[in-house]
């Protein structure tokens, strides 16, 4: 093979190589709904947030996600429509940026472009992406604060079992085992993040898979869990 073909050779494996690596077809298993208790996440914040917290979960996120290997990120965005401006009141409320609400905006666009985007085709577009949430935390009431309330659970400083926590929100999501997120600070264990997992349809509850290991900082103890 002469040089040119070999320039011809290695531009056509160079070509199918980008095409494979830009495809926007990209695997993932279920979704994660996360949401952070906002007292605990300023509190286990390095930097403290900027303005008072409300005794609430609101959205972390909505995020694609694998059971084995690694969760997709900044995917390729297949359809340009942006988000509506008059879901942002709405928004505010239940996805503010907690750690600094001069600037929810770009919380929310970090979320879609990391996150959001590859939840392609179940989720077609940012405004999806955002219409999705509000639905999921409105309509559907997977309000995590509700779902602890109805359980008799309030954010009234107590210490919980974990057992106590998990069973609340099984009686809320079909009996699915959540995710819990805790974290240790001045010897007081918070509850920091709940997270709710469906499948990549989101056509129903799944349990949560990949719960921290024992040794993570975010492991949720048997009981004394501050909320």
């Amino acid at each position: 093979m002469g040089i040119t073909g070999m320039i011809y050779m290695v531009t056509m494996v160079f070509s199918l190589l980008v095409s494979i690596l830009s495809s926007s077809t990209v695997g993932f298993d279920y979704f994660q709904f996360t949401q952070q208790y906002q007292p605990a996440a300023c509190n286990s914040n390095p930097t403290p947030c900027k303005d008072p917290t409300d005794k609430l979960f609101t959205v972390h996120g909505l995020w694609p996600s694998n059971k084995i290997g690694g969760d997709p990120e900044y995917c390729k965005i297949r359809n340009p429509r942006k988000r509506a401006k008059k879901l942002e009141p709405q928004l505010e409320i239940i996805w503010p940026n907690v750690l600094d609400r001069t600037n929810h905006t770009g919380f929310w666009s970090r979320q879609w472009k990391k996150h959001g985007a590859c939840g392609y085709p179940t989720i077609q577009n940012e405004n999806d992406y955002f219409e999705t949430v509000i639905k999921m935390y409105i309509t559907e009431k997977q309000n995590v604060s509700r779902i602890l309330s109805n359980a008799k659970i309030e954010p009234d400083g107590k210490s919980r079992a974990l057992v106590d926590i998990e069973n609340a929100i099984r009686n809320g999501t079909n009996n699915k085992l959540p995710k819990l997120k805790c974290q240790k600070k001045t010897r007081v264990t918070e509850l920091v993040e709940i997270t709710l997992c469906s499948d990549k349809n989101r056509a129903h509850f799944i349990d949560c898979p990949n719960p921290f290991l024992p040794g993570s900082p975010y492991l949720c103890p048997n009981n004394s869990i501050h909320y």
